[in-house]
């Protein structure tokens, strides 16, 4: 890595900094909650992976409360819960769940999925209705292309909304078959108003997954292990991609990933303070683009 070092920081240190920076805390986009028996299955799954990084324990294998207290205890004023089906039929019980959530945990931020299949039109329509601000879509664990037919009045509703989607549409870890930059090009070259966020900055498609960011306006990157020393052992960030993330400074969101990830939540942030070219950059990406997208306020969920 040829960018400058930082001192390691601790969870713990974590609330220093974005008091530092004058910032009221952090705004992640790309936090999972899900039900018990979905999170156990995503758990068992990086029990058993190999990656080009090695394994992958997962850091905070913890009961929920647990987690919603240690992320509370870093400084995130609105706590996102992407979930993701995996297949026809799961979409709408887990839109069901996280509306659940957000009802009983009151700085939650409202999410929702989709899937393409019948109804799902109607279902999205009814997540926008009762106030989710902000999609999941997870093409390589779906392994469904965006630009299935069935997903085309979803698309538009979404891009009429302004709602944010999280999409999850680059290779790493694992390629899949509708994984990569071309179709979600496909996406928005007809819906370009669309308010995208990629997850992992797609790599490790990184490159490309920037050109789309240069190119709509609308569309983001967000920062999900990008960066760490795990992921840069693995998919490193190709010469000049730091330079980028400079230049794209209003288009980097902050996300991690927690509580999957297989290190701690502070070592993103300090991975951030090393590619960082200021301070300025670093409130953009920590809170303030972040807080944009989900229409947080100062004290958190609006």
């Amino acid at each position: 890595m040829d960018y400058h070092r930082v001192v390691p920081l601790t969870d713990e240190q974590v609330p220093d900094l974005w008091r530092d920076l004058g910032i009221p805390g952090l705004a992640d986009i790309h936090v999972h909650f899900l039900p018990e028996p979905m999170l156990r299955k995503v758990w068992a799954y990086f029990d058993a992976v190999q990656t080009p990084g090695g394994r992958w324990p997962i850091t905070y294998r913890l009961p929920e409360e647990e987690r919603l207290q240690i992320l509370r205890s870093l400084g995130l004023r609105a706590i996102p819960s992407l979930t993701y089906p995996h297949k026809p039929g799961m979409a709408t019980w887990l839109n069901q769940w996280c509306a659940e959530f957000a009802d009983r945990v009151p700085d939650a931020v409202h999410s929702a999925t989709l899937y393409p299949e019948p109804g799902v039109t109607d279902y999205v329509a009814r997540a926008l209705e009762s106030g989710a601000r902000v999609f999941k879509l997870h093409v390589q664990v779906g392994a469904y292309s965006p630009t299935d037919p069935l997903l085309d009045d979803a698309w538009r509703l979404l891009s009429d909304s302004g709602v944010p989607v999280v999409i999850h549409a680059g290779s790493g870890p694992e390629p899949g078959p509708y994984t990569g930059v071309e179709r979600v090009r496909a996406v928005l070259q007809r819906w370009p108003e669309l308010t995208l966020v990629v997850a992992h900055a797609g790599l490790p498609e990184y490159d490309a997954f920037a050109d789309l960011a240069e190119q709509f306006a609308r569309v983001h990157l967000d920062t999900t292990m990008v960066g760490t020393d795990f992921t840069e052992s693995a998919w490193p960030m190709p010469p000049g991609y730091v330079e980028r993330l400079a230049a794209l400074q209003d288009k980097v969101v902050l996300g991690t990933d927690f509580p999957n990830i297989p290190y701690p939540y502070a070592h993103q942030i300090e991975v951030l303070q090393r590619l960082s070219p200021g301070e300025d950059w670093l409130r953009d990406v920590l809170w303030n683009n972040g807080a944009r997208l989900l229409g947080l306020t100062d004290r958190g969920v609006g």
